[in-house]
């Protein structure tokens, strides 16, 4: 089933920020998908592994836009509303300049344009996932929404949101972030290792936005294209 979802999905649209794929092959128990190589790997190898090069801010802007307007043709431009269930830094891929291509649908939903919600029974990645599809609930692209938001948070800082760690009072780095943004602190969620080198006025609209798409009331989430 995931296998189709992807081909049905993935198959069908161009957009420079989604990967491209190329062909697939069925075969007995075989199944493959071929995509587009993506030489700089995941988002994930360079916020997290330290052997990778380390992302300057420019390059981490370009990337949260990026993977927005990948984002938001996804929601809005295409046919059908499609869901894509798993955003986050392993499921965005960079190519050779850099740029940010979502990758993995095998979890996506299509949904016609005369709905707004569906049930799945498929849970995305722990910490990523919206508060209303962990308690049972049908879920909307806002579920997407609440995703990019934890991953700008990631962008920015260089810190896996999900791990449990003392932040100040807070043991979870979303509300430790939501507190610093509503004091005027922005600059101090900003990842050390780039030294303060980054645009202030960028990295205060980021981590703004990256609140506002966490929020835990789904009506309370920017659409993305208004992100």
């Amino acid at each position: 089933k995931q296998f189709r979802t992807e081909v049905q999905t993935v198959g069908v649209f161009r957009h420079t920020n989604l990967v491209r794929l190329l062909g697939f092959c069925v075969r007995g128990d075989i199944r493959l998908l071929v995509y587009e190589y993506m030489p700089n790997g995941s988002l994930e190898s360079h916020l997290f592994s330290e052997k990778s090069n380390l992302l300057n801010w420019d390059l981490r802007y370009q990337i949260a836009l990026g993977t927005a307007k990948g984002l938001a043709y996804l929601h809005e431009e295409c046919e059908n509303c499609i869901i894509h269930c798993d955003i986050k830094p392993e499921n965005i891929l960079l190519d050779a300049e850099f740029r940010a291509k979502i990758a993995d649908f095998g979890m996506a939903k299509l949904l016609g344009r005369e709905f707004n919600a569906a049930l799945t029974t498929m849970r995305g990645t722990m910490g990523y996932l919206a508060p209303e599809w962990i308690s049972g609930q049908p879920i909307t692209k806002k579920a997407d929404v609440y995703s990019f938001g934890i991953v700008l948070l990631e962008i920015i800082s260089g810190t896996r949101t999900t791990k449990r760690m003392k932040f100040g009072s807070h043991r979870y780095f979303p509300l430790y972030a939501a507190v610093q943004v509503n004091e005027g602190n922005a600059p101090t969620l900003l990842d050390g290792r780039l030294e303060g080198n980054a645009c202030i006025e960028e990295l205060e609209v980021a981590c703004r936005v990256a609140c506002w798409c966490i929020q835990d009331m789904e009506d309370d989430r920017p659409s993305m294209g208004q992100v």
